[in-house]
């Protein structure tokens, strides 16, 4: 069992290394920035976390959220950034934030996942514009690569050959092109501790909050996706809330040391569980180990890496990330109008605001409204006259809340009515003031004009919300 975690453990850390240096370049920061990130916050984790054989590094969500900081406020601003999104995620974690995950629709979610797809492609595209011509061949022969390996044999990360074959291509026809090099020094040490030099101000805290607030949500939805996933496939239970507050301390002491923030990444740990059998939070720290060697042993090697080979490895996890049965012409046949609405609404919503946590909100609310209008035409109310013609009876079906029944009053038929009227809730629900305020409509209008009103059928549930609010409307 040590055997299979601590190999699990290598091949992980060998496919971080060319993911962890794309999103130091997405984020605009040194790779050793990444790097360090995913060391850091691999070995942190794997005491903290709650759930094992997760594995948690730089990601490209946190980078494109985080993206503008560098470039617009410096490298201090960046660190305070990633420093104040673990303290958020801590907070969030303690408050039970993980129980809320079961109010994302599967809609939002595959929005979520289409949107960084269509983010992290986009993103590539510095590197494809005004370059020399040869990167163009280069980057689809990294992705011919990655797209025929996975045949031959799947011990190997496919990225990880792919990236050393176009590499072993530069090197030998001594091709000139962009490197890793060329984005920043790599490190050569142990990370050093960086406390980030900036005022200690509510302008400060204004400036960096949004994007420290946009890491914090997107890396906890993240991890516990990733967490979920790993549950279902291990067949075992994770402590989600553990998992947050987890992933707030690991984005701190990353943050602490100059790297950058990050959260639970899919593909690494689809990796370690699913090809390499990992099961327990040592395969997790020998990841974070081996990242850290082989970049510091071999640095001189990474950094000749060309940005091609880089290119092609963050288009196929784009290509992988996306749902495409989401966009099949029989999915959206057959997929209810609403649900694909949502869909698309969040994948408009982050393209618009360049913030994935904005557009994961924005769906929510969107998939809620849409929620709330269908279920409130389920309610209906039936009108029956007694034979003798000197009662009526209504009987109302269906959930009651505000959406329902503000509309509830308009459905009697007060001055044609007997003198005796009876409302049978047996056959519904009361959930919330305001349906008490519209039975008090009712019976005022009934009483106005002379008749009398009895309420019946009321659950236990009913009854206390309607004799607690009564009569508080006036």
């Amino acid at each position: 069992m040590l055997t299979r975690e601590v190999l699990a453990g290598l091949v992980v850390g060998l496919a971080l290394i060319p993911e962890a240096i794309a999103f130091s370049v997405i984020a605009g920061v040194d790779p050793k920035v990444g790097l360090f990130s995913s060391f850091i916050m691999a070995v942190s984790i794997a005491f903290l976390g709650g759930r094992p054989a997760m594995v948690t590094a730089a990601t490209g969500a946190v980078a494109l959220v985080i993206a503008p900081v560098a470039p617009t406020y410096g490298m201090d601003y960046f660190i305070a950034t990633v420093i104040l999104a673990g303290i958020f995620q801590v907070i969030l974690g303690v408050l039970g934030v993980a129980k809320l995950m079961r109010f994302i629709p599967r809609s939002v979610m595959v929005g979520f996942v289409n949107a960084l797809a269509i983010f992290v492609f986009s993103s590539q595209f510095p590197q494809l514009i005004d370059k020399p011509w040869m990167v163009y061949p280069l980057v689809a022969l990294g992705i011919v690569v990655m797209i025929v390996m996975p045949k031959i044999t799947k011990v190997v990360p496919a990225p990880l050959v792919s990236v050393v074959i176009v590499t072993a291509v530069v090197l030998t026809f001594a091709i000139t092109v962009p490197t890793v090099g060329d984005q920043g020094e790599l490190p050569k040490s142990l990370p050093e501790l960086f406390i980030p030099n900036v005022p200690l101000t509510w302008e400060t805290f204004t400036i960096i909050a949004p994007f420290a607030l946009g890491v914090a949500l997107v890396g906890l939805m993240e991890s516990l996706l990733t967490a979920k996933l790993v549950d279902e496939i291990t067949d075992t239970h994770s402590n989600k809330t553990r998992e947050s507050w987890a992933q707030g301390v690991a984005n701190i002491l990353s943050g602490t040391f100059g790297g950058m923030g990050g959260c639970a990444v899919i593909g690494q740990t689809m990796i370690g569980v699913k090809a390499s059998g990992a099961r327990t939070r040592i395969s997790t720290f020998c990841a974070g180990i081996f990242l850290f060697l082989l970049v510091v042993v071999f640095g001189d090697f990474v950094s000749t890496i060309p940005m091609a080979a880089l290119v092609a490895v963050m288009i196929m996890v784009a290509i992988g990330a996306f749902d495409w049965h989401s966009v099949k012409p029989s999915t959206l046949k057959r997929m209810p109008k609403s649900e694909t609405f949502v869909m698309v609404a969040t994948v408009v919503l982050v393209l618009l605001t360049h913030n994935l946590a904005i557009g994961v909100v924005g769906g929510v609310l969107v998939a809620s409204v849409l929620f709330v209008r269908r279920v409130a035409h389920f309610v209906s109310v039936s009108r029956t006259v007694s034979p003798a013609g000197d009662s009526v009876t209504y009987v109302v079906n269906g959930e009651l809340f505000f959406a329902s029944s503000n509309d509830l009053t308009t459905l009697f038929s007060y001055s044609v009515d007997p003198d005796s009227v009876v409302v049978d809730l047996s056959g519904s629900h009361i959930w919330d003031a305001s349906t008490v305020a519209a039975l008090d409509a009712i019976e005022t209008k009934y009483t106005a004009l002379g008749k009398s009103v009895e309420i019946i059928g009321m659950n236990e549930s009913s009854q206390r919300m309607r004799g607690r609010l009564t009569g508080g409307f006036e």
